[in-house]
């Protein structure tokens, strides 16, 4: 039942093919790489009142990253966010179907994602826009979406395997 889910229990480790441990080790130098850059944003502007604006591009980029690798991490470990008032009162094999369904779902959501993304991805490429602060080939920043939409879609598909060998739930 929902009532008894405490989310400050720590999760226990689904016995995935490739391990998480790639996930979290890209959200560690994402979320370092981003505390880096504001530090010294903030150390620069407090010792010379020069703001360090530019890298709001490389921030944002990583910011993408972590939201896309996040939610890879979310749906392997089934900590992904979910309203289950109807469904926690299934019996488990409905459970096990509602959850197939939502997996199938994820997939068709980040499938659309990462074919639009792909489109985009080489639309730039091939314009040759340029990144607004910097000057950078945009390309380098958008391709991030499609290649980490298939991260999720991938663990995904390895949570819906799981599901339908009665290995989780």
């Amino acid at each position: 039942m929902a009532a008894d889910f405490d989310p400050t229990a720590p999760a226990p480790e689904p016995r995935t093919r490739i391990p998480l441990t790639l996930e979290r080790v890209l959200l560690a130098g994402c979320m370092a790489a981003m505390a880096l850059i504001t530090f010294a944003n903030v150390v620069t502007r407090y010792l010379t009142d020069i703001s360090l604006a530019f890298t709001e591009e490389y921030s944002v980029a990583l910011m993408v990253v972590v939201a896309l690798v996040g939610t890879a991490l979310a749906t392997a470990m089934d900590r992904h966010i979910r309203i289950g008032f109807f469904v926690d009162k299934l019996p488990p094999r409905g459970r096990r179907a509602a959850e197939i369904i939502a997996m199938a779902l994820l997939v068709l959501c980040f499938g659309l994602i990462a074919y639009y993304g792909a489109w985009m991805t080489w639309d730039e490429y091939d314009f040759e826009a340029l990144s607004p602060g910097l000057g950078h080939p945009q390309w380098l920043y958008t391709v991030w979406l499609p290649v980490l939409s298939l991260l999720v879609m991938a663990r995904a598909l390895g949570r819906i395997v799981r599901l339908a060998r009665g290995r989780d739930i």
